[in-house]
């Protein structure tokens, strides 16, 4: 059995990123570091003051610790994961599109004020799930024990859940429409017309490159070599001459050979082959 830090290395980087920043945001506000207030998605505050951040913030905040939020992490790093390595295995960039695509679908929706939630975060939850239900339509699910159902019809039963628990329900529903939209317009429309519109940008190539994390086939970038080295210094080898050291002038890359009385001599030895010493050589017995 794994140990938790394993577990956590063994997670993808995308899943396990979102993961951490919404536990992160919900310790933070259980320290009573920030106010919830601040980072809600309220619009006058980012066009009049330009605080922007709220744009972002809003869908890393699932809640306070409580039954909720446990069942919201646990969607993410089941159903998160296994699209991860599933549907978007070798295609980090395509996936962090997804995220991207659903992020700007819900706050589309969150400028009309019948639609509007000051956090999104359920909401993405909510479409993460329902694109995992279209790419694993016949998967069977088991829900608590008691009913086995497909994959294809696992956000709507989530939905009524959640209803049952007296949760708000626009949340999910918002979610399923994001998710839906995200999959028609990347995957069934292209399908059907052989044109995509909506493919992952460039710009999100350039950022996964940059950030170093996951794998993506066919990028149209190359992974930058430098992400995640701290220190990248030059090599030299043991005992060789130094880069950049001066020779004195007339001075040639091997040593000068000696004129003695019996011709000329082998050369010394300090060469600059890195052979420290070099004899004459016997045949054992020979005169």
């Amino acid at each position: 059995m794994s140990s938790p830090l394993q577990y956590y290395r063994s997670l993808p980087p995308v899943a396990k990123t979102y993961t951490v920043a919404c536990l992160m945001t919900t310790v933070a506000f259980h320290m009573e570091l920030y106010e919830v207030s601040n980072i809600a998605l309220y619009y006058s505050d980012v066009f009049k003051r330009f605080q922007v951040w709220r744009l972002i913030t809003n869908f890393f905040f699932l809640g306070g610790f409580s039954l909720p939020f446990g069942f919201r992490i646990l969607t993410i790093l089941y159903y998160g994961v296994s699209l991860e390595r599933g549907a978007f295995d070798k295609r980090t960039a395509d996936y962090v599109w997804m995220f991207v695509f659903g992020a700007i679908s819900l706050l589309v929706m969150a400028a009309i004020p019948l639609l509007w939630s000051p956090f999104k975060g359920p909401a993405m939850v909510f479409m993460i799930v329902y694109v995992w239900s279209r790419e694993n339509p016949n998967a069977r699910v088991n829900i608590q024990g008691l009913v086995e159902i497909k994959g294809f019809y696992l956000p709507w039963v989530m939905l009524g859940i959640d209803t049952i628990l007296g949760h708000p329900w626009m949340p999910a529903i918002q979610g399923i429409a994001a998710g839906h939209i995200y999959y028609f317009c990347t995957v069934l429309y292209p399908l059907s017309t052989g044109k995509n519109y909506f493919k992952t940008p460039l710009w999100v190539h350039k950022l996964v490159a940059f950030w170093g994390e996951g794998y993506q086939l066919n990028a149209p970038v190359r992974q930058d070599p430098d992400a995640g080295v701290a220190f990248r210094g030059r090599s030299y080898r043991l005992g060789g001459p130094s880069r950049g050291s001066a020779r004195p002038p007339g001075s040639s890359s091997t040593s000068s050979a000696q004129e003695g009385p019996n011709g000329p001599a082998q050369p010394t030895g300090n060469t600059a082959d890195g052979v420290a010493f070099r004899g004459r050589s016997h045949r054992l017995g020979a005169r």
